[in-house]
């Protein structure tokens, strides 16, 4: 009897071992199942390879190519004001007109005193054609002549500075005296500029600079286009004509100047912009830049194998493009980049991927791009770790023994 009991107990004891063996192979089973339905899915893409542009934009001064301060070149009344501010005027058209009394008076003296040289010249000539007077004393005469002859244009030029005339074609500034004012010698009046073409001077670092200049000269970009302070792109091409002599020490930049076209006038001395240069890039490697996430300065992306691992890899950055990156080192046409989920997502986790072709993904980031400016998150990654260190060590716990 004893021996049944105990042969019972033992059979009981075989069938619960079995049963928690069940149990436990089916909750390793269940679990590797639910991590394999879990497992999450992503979009992803490849680097696109293709050829492109890059627009460098440089804060730009523009000014007119002629532009210069009127003066007043005599002391007087200003008698006459012959054009507005802002006015378009033409070589040779007057301006102001100051009182010429005084001036007018001097030409008057100047014209008597040579008439009367003339006659004493005339004379001295008679006599010593008569042989009366000896022929240094005609010289003399005529010295004298020329000498109230010069004194008449002195005169007449300096009544001459009393009128003040445009010496080019051009636009005037604002009035800095008004009619009657007294006006001394080199007084401002107004300014004019000749704004038919216009330079604009912009500021390149000295990085670019010695870029640019290590270029062969034909390769060399001359071509640029002129963003206006209201965001409109200027209707006239300009070129680069020269670059200037010295770098600023303070800024670290030399200033380029390029001509532009003004033929209707629109741009103004004084007036501020952006000049766009472009730059081509041959086979250059894009990405979206929503694929792109920072840490410490550097940036990364997660690129996923064929196992469906994800990795965090670094890369350099080339050049920023609206809502793209040209890639410099870090990336092969072949890599299968994350574009979504980044942050939820940890290097060596498992993913699925939804992958896009390239050009679809570029045709559609007409949105910019959200940068993301840390790494993702430490607390998803910190939880995650601790669930799959869970599945783990429940799938591997030893069975008990009796």
């Amino acid at each position: 009897m004893g021996r049944v009991v105990k042969l019972k107990s033992s059979l009981s004891l075989v069938f619960s071992l079995a049963a928690l063996s069940l149990v436990g192979a089916t909750g390793c089973h269940r679990a590797h199942a639910e991590e394999h339905v879990a497992r999450p899915k992503y979009a992803a893409t490849t680097p696109m390879r293709t050829d492109t542009q890059l627009v460098d934009e440089f804060v730009a001064q523009i000014h007119a190519i002629q532009h210069i301060e009127v003066r007043a070149l005599q002391k007087g009344y200003l008698q006459a004001t012959y054009i507005d501010e802002g006015q378009h005027v033409k070589k040779g058209d007057k301006l102001f007109q100051l009182l010429p009394i005084i001036y007018q008076a001097e030409v008057g003296k100047a014209t008597a005193e040579a008439a009367l040289t003339e006659i004493e010249y005339r004379n001295t000539k008679i006599l010593a054609d008569k042989s009366i007077v000896s022929p240094n004393e005609l010289a003399v005469a005529k010295a004298k002549l020329n000498k109230a002859k010069a004194q008449v244009t002195l005169a007449g030029a300096e009544r001459s500075l009393t009128e003040l005339r445009a010496p080019f074609d051009g636009l005037t500034g604002r009035f800095q005296v008004r009619l009657g004012s007294l006006v001394s010698e080199g007084d401002l009046l107004t300014t004019l500029a000749d704004n038919s073409t216009m330079w604009v001077y912009f500021n390149v670092s000295e990085a670019a600079y010695l870029e640019y200049k290590s270029q062969p000269k034909e390769a060399q970009i001359t071509d640029v286009k002129l963003m206006m302070a209201n965001g409109q792109i200027f209707d006239q091409p300009g070129k680069i004509e020269t670059i200037e002599a010295d770098f600023n020490n303070e800024s670290g930049n030399v200033a380029f100047r390029a001509a532009f076209p003004n033929p209707n006038g629109l741009l103004r001395h004084g007036e501020t912009g952006k000049v766009l240069m472009t730059i081509p890039l041959k086979h250059a490697l894009l990405i979206p830049q929503k694929a792109t996430f920072e840490v410490l300065d550097k940036r990364f992306v997660f690129v996923v194998d064929d196992a469906g691992v994800v990795h965090a890899r670094p890369i350099t950055v080339a050049h920023e493009l609206p809502q793209t990156f040209v890639v410099g080192s870090g990336l092969a046409e072949t890599d299968k980049v994350l574009i979504d989920g980044l942050r939820k997502v940890r290097d060596g986790g498992t993913v699925d991927i939804d992958l896009q072709p390239a050009a679809e993904v570029m045709k559609h980031l007409e949105v910019p791009a959200e940068l993301a400016s840390r790494a993702p998150s430490r607390a998803l990654q910190s939880r995650s770790a601790r669930e799959a260190s869970r599945l783990v060590a429940l799938c591997v716990q030893p069975r008990s023994r009796k």
